[in-house]
């Protein structure tokens, strides 16, 4: 089943989170299996199964990541093991990234790099809202653009979080 159709909240990238976590434990009550243990095993079984389904819904839509990596999921725009092709214009920014990364001698270098790199993801989670905001339309034509926008930030972001952890290894060496 749809997190969204099971939360019965409409399909969006930004959702409430005081809303979301009212309803994960309204569910958490409603399917507890402790509150069926004298039923039949049939119906045990669909109580656990729905437990466990409102526990994954809330983690995947709790978090933004997991939440767009879904959504994106639904739309069947993302695929398993799928060689997404990034510009070639944000490959060259990362690759110099990661040439001055490797580079790097001091903290300082190091400090201007995490600067660069926090600018970067500024600028995607800037064009990620941006995209996102356009995504709640009726227009199916417009909303496909913008979901076919957002998988290609859901990649950049991607990229640029290895970025991230190769900077925290090398701060880690100095």
């Amino acid at each position: 089943m749809n997190y969204f159709e099971f939360y019965e909240i409409p399909e969006s990238f930004a959702v409430d989170a005081a809303a979301l976590k009212k309803k994960f434990y309204e569910l958490s009550k409603k399917y507890h299996p402790d509150f069926y243990a004298t039923e039949d095993e049939a119906k045990q079984q669909q109580i656990l199964e729905l437990s466990t389904l409102n526990n994954k819904a809330f983690q995947v839509l709790g978090d933004q990541a997991r939440r767009t990596e879904y959504i994106l999921k639904q739309h069947d725009l993302l695929k398993e093991g799928e060689k997404y092709e990034l510009s070639p214009a944000f490959l060259m920014e990362m690759m110099e990234l990661n040439e001055a990364l490797t580079e790097a001698e001091d903290t300082q270098q190091l400090a201007n790099i995490k600067t660069q790199i926090d600018d970067f993801e500024n600028d995607l989670n800037s064009e990620f809202a941006r995209h996102t905001a356009n995504y709640q339309t009726d227009d199916a034509t417009i909303k496909q653009k913008e979901l076919l926008a957002i998988k290609d930030i859901y990649f950049r972001q991607k990229y640029l979080l290895r970025i991230k952890d190769s900077l925290n290894t090398f701060a880690a060496r100095l």
